[in-house]
């Protein structure tokens, strides 16, 4: 039993380290203390914080005890992970407020009554005394091994004495809250292992780290975060997730599929069909089939019925395959190819009325042909491999 609870928590998962120990720590045949913080440094939960949230809720079903921590506190400081300048502070009123919005939106994926809600607060607010004695745990050189901090130290960037503090801070929360896990992404994991030896300084067993993926964004280059733009909230309107998660590039479905639906990507399937597949799963599961049904309803009305006029003109896609879309704008719609980069980083290009992006340069012949690309709201054209007709 214990094997194959560890192989199922285990899926998805980067690393758990170290190595064997989660198995370990499940042959004691207890419930396990699993460990997320998140701080609120924005109102919103999005797909990226769900992929962590899911796995947590499968140490809950699998009766483990969940502990959900507000970094109330260490909102104050700003997670300084993959960051290569200071955060900018924030106020506690506007931390106060996100930390209850994401105290709801993190129950749309959490068991409410399986979870453990903390705020770190309670025990980072502590007298000068323990945060000396914290702040022994660890050494300068240690605190730089950081990627982030490494980096920025190099190039003479500013690192206040603060940020250097926020790896202990989180660390400590391990030690309150006694955690036999702590999940996070990877770019958690020194501040993961990192808890490990504050655990220790404080006589606590130390925690299994485990680290998920990092979902990319709707634009499949960056980070899913609010701050990039990219995101989909857990409570947006239905209308809002499905045409948002329409513009998924291609190529970073089968990471979407894998992280939030737990797999099921056809790649034998239509590129399109696929992706309406996915938003109907994402606006289901926040706000049920019905509004799902009437999000992709309102998607087509809205970007496929009234975006096609009565005639279209045709064109005869190229013989290379793929179609570098850049050069087949140039070609049929008169722009430079620097243009038509822009105009589809901008998602200002659409495929029968699905919106493009800066990432679909060079599409397979077989998705455009029978298709219209649409510029901008006036400009169509259907495109036919070898000038066929349609017949």
């Amino acid at each position: 039993m214990t094997d194959s609870q560890a192989q199922f928590l285990l899926r998805n998962v980067v690393d758990a380290l170290p190595e064997g120990a989660l198995e370990r720590k499940l042959g004691e045949g207890r419930p396990l203390r699993v460990k997320l913080g998140i701080d609120p440094t924005a109102p919103d939960i999005h797909l990226g914080h769900v992929v962590v949230l899911q796995k947590l809720r499968e140490f809950q079903d699998a009766g483990h005890q969940v502990v959900l921590i507000v970094g109330d506190y260490t909102a104050r400081v700003g997670d300084p992970s993959g960051r290569s300048s200071t955060r900018p502070m924030l106020s506690p009123e506007e931390i106060d407020r996100n930390a209850e919005t994401f105290r709801r939106q993190a129950f749309t994926v959490l068991d409410p009554e399986r979870t453990e809600l903390r705020f770190n607060g309670e025990w980072l607010d502590m007298p000068a005394e323990d945060l000396f004695r914290l702040a022994r745990t660890s050494t300068v050189a240690q605190i730089l091994e950081r990627d982030d901090f490494a980096k920025r130290y190099s190039t003479g960037a500013p690192i206040s004495i603060l940020e250097l503090l926020y790896p202990l801070l989180q660390g400590y929360d391990s030690v309150a809250v006694r955690s036999d896990v702590e999940l996070g992404g990877t770019d958690q994991k020194f501040n993961l292992l990192l808890a490990r030896d504050i655990q220790s300084a404080y006589d606590v067993p130390e925690q299994v780290a485990v680290t998920m993926p990092i979902l990319p964004g709707i634009d499949g280059v960056k980070r899913m975060a609010k701050s990039q733009g990219n995101y989909v909230g857990v409570t947006e309107a239905p209308d809002e997730q499905f045409g948002k998660v329409m513009r998924v590039p291609d190529d970073v479905m089968p990471t979407y599929y894998e992280l939030l639906l737990g797999g099921g990507f056809d790649r034998d399937r239509p590129a399109v069909e696929s992706k309406r597949a996915l938003a109907r799963a994402i606006v289901a599961r926040f706000h049920g089939e019905d509004a799902a049904r009437e999000a992709e309803a309102h998607f087509d009305r809205l970007h496929v019925e009234r975006a096609l006029p009565d005639e279209i003109e045709e064109a005869s896609l190229p013989d290379t395959d793929p179609v570098h879309l850049p050069a087949l704008l140039r070609e049929h719609f008169g722009m430079s190819s620097s243009e038509a980069r822009r105009l589809l980083a901008g998602g200002g290009v659409r495929l029968d009325g699905e919106q493009l992006g800066g990432g679909d340069l060079d599409l397979p012949a077989e998705r455009l042909d029978g298709r219209v690309l649409q510029v901008g709201k006036r400009r169509h054209k259907r495109f036919r491999a070898n000038g066929a007709s349609a017949g």
